[in-house]
C-alpha cells in the first residue's frame, strides 16, 4: 500500500472552543484542506477539474472516530490515503495525528459531480493517477 500524503496544520485560536480544544467540526475542515493538497500534489487542482472537465468532488459520506483532543498551538499532521477508486467515486482514509498519536480517524467517500448538476465520471487520467497513489 502506498505511503499516505501528509499535510501539516497548526491549531489556531479560531479552531478551538472556549476551553482551547479543537471544535469537532474543524477536523472536517482540516481533512478537506489535506485532500485538496493531496490532489494538487497529484496534479489535479480543484479549479482545473472544474475548468477542464466540468466536475467537482463532493463528500458523499464521512465517518469520524474521535480518539483524543487536539488543543491550541498543537502541530498536527493529516495523513490521507486513497483506499478505493471507482468510476465516479473515491474512498479515502484520513488520520489526524499529533506526533505518533492518532487523534481522529475518518473514512471519507467522495462522489464525482458535474457542475451542471447530477453525477459525473472521473476522467480516466484522474482515475489512473488515484489508482497509482493508492497501490
Amino acid at each position: 500500500m502506498a505511503e499516505p500524503h501528509v499535510h501539516p496544520i497548526r491549531v489556531y485560536y479560531e479552531d478551538t472552543d472556549a476551553g482551547g480544544v479543537v471544535f469537532y467540526a474543524n477536523y472536517l475542515r482540516f481533512a478537506e484542506r489535506a485532500r485538496t493538497e493531496m490532489m494538487r500534489g497529484a496534479g489535479f487542482e480543484s479549479s482545473r477539474l472544474q475548468a477542464e472537465h466540468g466536475i467537482a468532488l463532493a463528500v458523499r459520506s464521512c465517518t469520524a472516530l474521535f480518539l483524543k483532543p487536539a488543543v491550541l498551538d498543537d502541530w498536527l499532521e493529516i495523513h490521507t490515503r486513497i483506499m478505493e477508486v471507482g468510476g465516479a467515486s473515491l474512498r479515502a482514509e484520513q488520520i489526524v495525528r499529533r506526533g505518533d498519536e492518532d487523534l481522529v480517524r475518518m473514512e471519507i467517500h467522495l462522489a464525482c459531480m458535474r457542475l451542471t448538476g447530477g453525477p459525473g465520471r472521473l476522467p480516466a487520467d484522474l482515475r489512473a493517477r488515484f489508482k497509482d497513489i493508492s497501490e
